[in-house]
């Protein structure tokens, strides 16, 4: 990428603004190279770790690292023999600390199940030597002073000094206490060359005898040392001898130690360096609430709800800029002052951001294109360098742009073809967007010619566009309107700014018709699109009411649903009640029929039989279970709402009938409505029985005999499903004299189980019927609940 496009677009700004967030030196390092990327897939990859970065943020408030420094020179001094400091090896002990707490938090991460990738690949480069950060952290505190646990010999003479320190206090302050006063300039003990003295007004230096060591700036105070102490003094001044021996002793052995692993600590310090600079963008790009965009292989730019990251966002004017997919070239046409240069730099900074695997100023599924090259000829007119440029600066930089440009390179004009005649201005910027358009180089231009309007209308792969300008309150709203050309606005501004209209007509009759015309088109064009505007504002307050209204209903769904399975377990409870009092009648029949066999010595029906029939009786009983999921009538109703090919279903969208043909998706079929094929959402249909055929014959069926004068049978069973209550039982009735005549002793009511009112209403006619001795449920072989069993005299 080359190095003016990041002065032009002031991307070294956002660098500095994010080496803020950074809180070691290798951060900082990587903060201050950073550059975008040409290369796809390390673009994709530093996006992929800035994503990973913001979500650690979000779950865990970042990654915790330090302030850590730069200990690569420290690691050069090991290299060449040197010895470290107490400083540069609590420095270094800091990297080895730091590495063992990140290890721990990204295993917390993992244990946790987060979902990273990178983080994780990254942090497996991290490596531990617990001997020596142990050791550094007994020997060497934050500051670097080596403690007394560094070593007993340490500790010993340290012990030592304290106590030959607080000998000379005494005697000192023994000193200076008393008739010795008036001899003193203070009663304070202070320090000289490393000696512990006091304070003795000039004239009295001879009382205390001693060493003089020092004396004031006025000459009236000299700092004696009393003979009393120097004795004491030249034992302390060996004792500190003897410490800074055995530190220097202490420093040397760990230097040597860290020695080896200086290769361990140098690809730690990287690494976490690295780390540093990707919680420093995800913190960045929280402070800007920025996204981080995808990359499109196609090079396609969408960015959604644009903004400039240099702008507060409670101030700047969000825009949608999309290239690439519909068009190569977008020529923004208009007056100044109206946001066209911003809206190209935002273009490009954002770009350049993506690149560089930051995050960027836009909204949700913004995508970015990976482009070799941009290049910019932008100008800004308020600023001193533009006011001074002319058109020979502006078309030095374009040649260089037009030389080393390609297909995969992004092109921003800012006023381009200025600086001279408007004719031959137009005529070469015209010319040099063709140019452009022919490598396949995506651009994005600004201009003041009316010229380009119609080129942006003429040309493929061109459209023109605009910043909205309000006339009502003479000002610009910064918003890019993608497909509508600017307008000039100076006769409306000057009639509300209170011109005479006939000096607005002369100068609108100077202007050319088609300039009219034009204008007049291009004010079309707006009026449309705020209607437009307006009615989509509509539509979209619908949409999100019955989003609404879908959701209720939903609910709904799910409750209905929720309270028919309880329905069902009530009903099986009562079911069973039921087959529980039959089956404590049928027990005593049973052992009536047991005992009439015994009576007369013979069976009619064997032991087995009446045993199956028991059994058959007992299992008419379902297992009652709270978990409704394990209930077999609901598992069977659940079963018939499976969907199969053939299934007749009612379409919710339309309200129609039809039939699947075959399921397409996981949630998706294609249904044959009419003569129509279409493919509907499963959560769309329905499914509904067959529509039933009208019945052809009577339920009845009657047989007429070859022999016997043709006399007239019935079925010794009759089917009443799906009559009404008054035309069952007008049928029951005259099926049950035709079948005592024909002679049955006992026939079979067949009125299904649907809701029981059917039953209900047979059981009720049965009970005073004159000839019924008895009924009941059939067997399930034979129909089960859905049937009944009459039994006559």
């Amino acid at each position: 990428m080359n190095k003016k496009i990041l002065t032009t677009l002031e991307f070294n700004k956002i660098k500095v603004h994010l080496k803020n967030y950074t809180t070691t030196a290798f951060g900082a390092e990587e903060a201050d190279k950073l550059e975008p990327s040409s290369d796809s897939q390390v673009v994709e990859g530093w996006l992929e770790e800035t994503e990973e970065g913001m979500k650690v943020l979000r779950l865990r408030g970042g990654i915790p690292l330090p302030v850590l420094q730069n200990i690569r020179p420290h690691l050069k001094r090991l290299e060449i023999g040197a010895l470290l400091n107490g400083s540069e090896i609590a420095q270094i002990g800091k990297v080895l600390y730091t590495t063992s707490e990140v290890l721990r938090f990204f295993e917390d991460l993992s244990e946790a199940e987060v979902d990273l990738v990178r983080l994780y690949e990254l942090v497996e480069k991290l490596e531990t030597v617990p001997s020596l950060s142990g050791k550094i952290r007994q020997s060497i505190d934050e500051d670097g002073y080596v403690t007394d646990e560094a070593s007993t010999e340490l500790r010993s003479i340290r012990h030592q000094i304290r106590r030959n320190e607080q000998s000379i206090r005494e005697r000192l302050e023994g000193l200076i206490r008393g008739k010795n006063t008036k001899y003193l300039s203070d009663s304070i003990i202070t320090m000289r060359n490393d000696r512990y003295v006091i304070p003795v007004k000039s004239e009295y230096r001879s009382v205390f005898g001693g060493v003089v060591h020092d004396q004031s700036a006025s000459g009236q105070t000299v700092f004696v040392e009393p003979k009393q102490v120097v004795e004491l003094n030249n034992r302390l001044r060996q004792q500190q001898i003897a410490e800074r021996h055995e530190v220097e002793r202490i420093l040397a052995e760990l230097s040597n130690e860290i020695a080896p692993h200086r290769q361990v600590l140098l690809q730690n310090s990287y690494v976490l360096g690295r780390l540093d600079f990707i919680d420093a963008k995800a913190s960045f790009g929280k402070e800007i609430n920025a996204v981080v965009p995808r990359i499109s292989p196609e090079k396609y730019i969408v960015l959604r709800q644009a903004r400039h990251p240099f702008i507060e966002e409670d101030k700047v004017v969000a825009n949608d800029i999309i290239l690439g997919e519909d068009y190569q070239a977008i020529v923004i046409t208009g007056p100044n002052t109206g946001g066209k240069t911003i809206t190209l730099k935002t273009l490009g900074l954002l770009q350049l951001m993506g690149q560089a695997g930051l995050p960027i100023t836009a909204a949700e599924d913004s995508q970015i294109g990976v482009f070799n090259e941009i290049f910019a000829d932008i100008g800004d007119e308020q600023s001193i360098e533009q006011n001074l440029s002319t058109f020979s600066s502006h078309m030095t930089n374009i040649v260089s742009i037009m030389s080393q440009m390609d297909k995969n390179s992004l092109i921003l004009f800012d006023e381009l073809g200025a600086g001279t005649d408007p004719q031959e201005g137009a005529a070469l910027a015209i010319s040099l967007l063709d140019a452009v358009g022919s490598t396949g180089a995506y651009v994005m231009a600004t201009t003041h010619y009316p010229e380009l309007k119609v080129y942006g209308y003429n040309r493929k792969g061109t459209i023109n566009a605009s910043m909205e300008f309000d006339v009502d309150s003479l000002s610009p709203t910064y918003k890019l309107l993608i497909g509508v050309p600017g307008r000039s606005n100076a006769f409306d501004i000057s009639r509300r700014l209170g011109l005479e209209e006939s000096i607005i007509d002369g100068a609108r009759q100077m202007i050319d018709v088609e300039s009219q015309d034009l204008n007049e088109m291009i004010a079309d064009l707006e009026s449309r699109r705020k209607m437009t505007e307006t009615e989509y504002l509509e539509v979209r307050e619908q949409v999100e009411a019955a989003e609404k209204l879908l959701k209720d209903l939903e609910n709904a769904y799910g409750y209905f649903f929720e309270e028919r399975e309880k329905e069902f377990a009530k009903a099986k409870e009562q079911a069973n009640e039921v087959v529980e009092k039959a089956a404590e009648e049928s027990e005593k029949i049973i052992k009536e029929i047991r005992q009439k066999q015994l009576s007369l010595g013979r069976s009619q029906v064997k032991e087995h039989e009446l045993i199956q029939v028991q059994t058959e009786l007992a299992d008419l009983k379902q297992a009652e279970d709270s978990k409704l999921e394990k209930n077999k009538v609901l598992q069977k109703e659940k079963a018939k709402q499976v969907l199969k090919p053939g299934d007749e279903v009612l379409v919710e969208t339309f309200g129609q009938r039809g039939t699947l043909i075959e399921k397409i998706s996981s949630n998706e079929w294609q249904v044959q409505i009419g003569i129509i094929k279409m493919n509907v959402a499963e959560n769309q249909l329905t499914k509904v029985s067959p529509a039933q055929e009208e019945k052809t014959q009577k339920n009845i069926v009657r047989v007429t005999s070859s022999s016997g004068g043709g006399r007239t049978w019935v079925s010794s069973q009759l089917d009443l499903r799906g009559m009404r209550y008054d035309d069952a039982v007008h049928e029951l009735s005259n099926y049950l004299d035709e079948a005592v005549m024909s002679g049955y002793s006992e026939v079979i009511i067949i009125h299904g189980k649907g809701t029981g009112a059917l039953r209900n209403a047979v059981n009720d006619y049965l009970k005073n019927h004159r000839s019924v001795k008895k009924y009941g449920l059939a067997p399930q072989n034979l129909g089960g609940t859905g049937a009944t069993v009459v039994e006559f005299k």
